[in-house]
């Protein structure tokens, strides 16, 4: 079983932008929390994803290659609007992470994740990390399909460089 530890931070700052970037977009043929299942295409390359229910930061997570064609059909089925961000893969202190600029309804959004070996697993903060975000719903990609940022209002809190 794949299993998926992953803390999620806002981001500030602008360094991270020197990293090149990859357009995903995204959607959900279910946002159930219990089990979503998603399909996105990163580039020439589609995969359909099964995410069980988050536990901390853990969740199982299952990741399947799909052609292109079947995945762009799929998307057309899924449940509200698509997911539509940048994605860049930014080294720092010898951990990966992916920082992700929203566009579309979510734009005006960033947000950085770290997979990690454990949930309590140390690793050090890049600069323009802003404050945790692991634990707040409303920043999984699944609900920014259905509530997008654009619609928080002024109580929606940073994630703009």
């Amino acid at each position: 079983m794949g299993i998926e530890i992953e803390r999620k931070f806002l981001v500030t700052g602008t360094s991270w932008r020197s990293a090149p970037g990859e357009r995903l977009v995204q959607g959900y043929l279910s946002r159930d929390p219990a089990r979503t299942v998603r399909v996105r295409i990163a580039g020439d390359a589609a995969f359909l994803t099964i995410k069980g229910a988050t536990h901390g930061a853990t969740r199982a997570e299952f990741e399947y290659p799909l052609p292109l064609a079947d995945a762009e059909a799929l998307l057309a089925m899924c449940d509200g609007p698509c997911i539509d961000k940048i994605r860049r893969r930014v080294p720092h202190a010898g951990a990966l992470w992916e920082v992700d600029e929203f566009a579309g309804d979510n734009a005006g959004l960033v947000v950085a994740e770290i997979e990690l070996p454990a949930e309590d697993a140390p690793f050090e903060r890049p600069d323009w990390l802003g404050e945790e975000v692991t634990h707040d719903p409303r920043y999984f990609n699944a609900q920014l399909a259905r509530r997008p940022f654009r619609q928080w209002g002024s109580a929606a809190s940073g994630g703009t460089p």
